[in-house]
């Protein structure tokens, strides 16, 4: 595949998405992982392409979110401190700052600007690196997650794109629900989450009994891990449930929020993945996607909290694996 068939979503700007130095979440996860890309040679002149997000306005996140909800974080950006917490908002998880409406509508502009150069056969691989944000409810923040990005771009693409099918694969060691809530009637799209069971991690639901409702039953797929598993249980999850249920689906195209949390050394995550383990499962994806629909796949970050060596490294693997 050429080199400028991928491409790379960033915007300096994104690192405005900042819940505060003692909060996990923090942006050197993108910054100290494009300075690793960039020593590689997979930015610049030889290497991928980079992209800055799409413009995108309230009514492409009301696709996803509700008008309360926006309503509410829009405030809470404008005035962080006269803001009483609310809708998911305003706790430790989720603070709110200042300019934080606005990071939102860019890491959305950032997978929706993905999605679309996708499906527009502009390129065929992309990966919105600051995007993932899967815990994000239609009306609550949750999980460090304020705006569903993910289920933003796929929610804009169906609209334009009716007839269009979306396999959405999550391997990060937190299920998936946000993305799965917004499609969970709809057999447009076929959710598939591998995390650590809810019975011991955030968020507490991906249940293997959840599997979606009206015409969307049997069009959500939970795979949940006991702590500890390891690569060899991915492996073995992917060739045996992810594979056959692709291949049954046919999508057009996969969109893979790639959290490494699932990776030993996360301090938040109690699994056994190691950085060999995390290429592998990139590798499968990649093969399975020309296998299925001529290699397109639209890649975005998730989470991941061992920001000095495991992240760069992840994601690093991500955009070359692309």
């Amino acid at each position: 595949m050429p080199i400028h068939d991928t491409a790379l979503v960033y915007d300096a700007r994104l690192d405005g998405y900042d819940f505060g130095p003692a909060h996990p979440f923090r942006p050197e996860r993108v910054t100290n992982t494009l300075r690793l890309m960039r020593a590689y040679g997979l930015l610049g002149n030889e290497g991928v392409d980079t992209l800055d997000p799409l413009p995108v306005e309230p009514e492409d996140l009301r696709r996803v979110h509700s008008s309360d909800y926006l309503d509410a974080l829009a405030r809470a950006s404008e005035d962080p401190s006269g803001f009483r917490p609310k809708m998911g908002l305003g706790t430790s998880d989720n603070p709110v700052a200042r300019g934080m409406y606005d990071a939102a509508l860019l890491v959305a502009g950032s997978t929706v600007r993905a999605m679309e150069d996708v499906l527009s056969a502009s390129r065929r691989r992309t990966f919105s690196i600051a995007g993932g944000l899967h815990h994000a409810h239609r009306s609550r923040a949750a999980g460090f997650c304020v705006v569903n990005d993910i289920a933003i771009a796929i929610a804009r693409a169906l609209d334009e794109r009716p007839g269009l099918r979306v396999l959405y694969l999550d391997i990060d060691a937190h299920h998936g629900d946000g993305v799965q809530e917004a499609f969970y009637d709809d057999p447009r799209v076929l959710t598939i989450s591998i995390h650590q069971t809810g019975t011991t991690l955030f968020p507490g639901t991906g249940s293997s009994d959840e599997i979606g409702e009206g015409d969307g039953r049997g069009f959500a797929v939970n795979m949940p891990l006991s702590p500890g598993a390891t690569d060899e249980c991915w492996r073995l999850v992917f060739d045996e449930l992810v594979a056959p249920l692709a291949e049954a689906f046919r999508p057009y195209v996969l969109v893979t929020q790639n959290g490494c949390d699932a990776h030993h050394d996360d301090p938040l995550t109690q699994l056994g993945m190691t950085l060999a383990g995390f290429r592998d499962m990139q590798l499968r994806i990649a093969a399975l996607s020309e296998e299925l629909c001529d290699g397109r796949i639209v890649a975005c970050g998730g989470g991941g909290y061992e920001y000095v060596t495991v992240v760069p490294r992840a994601w690093t693997m991500v955009l070359a694996t692309l």
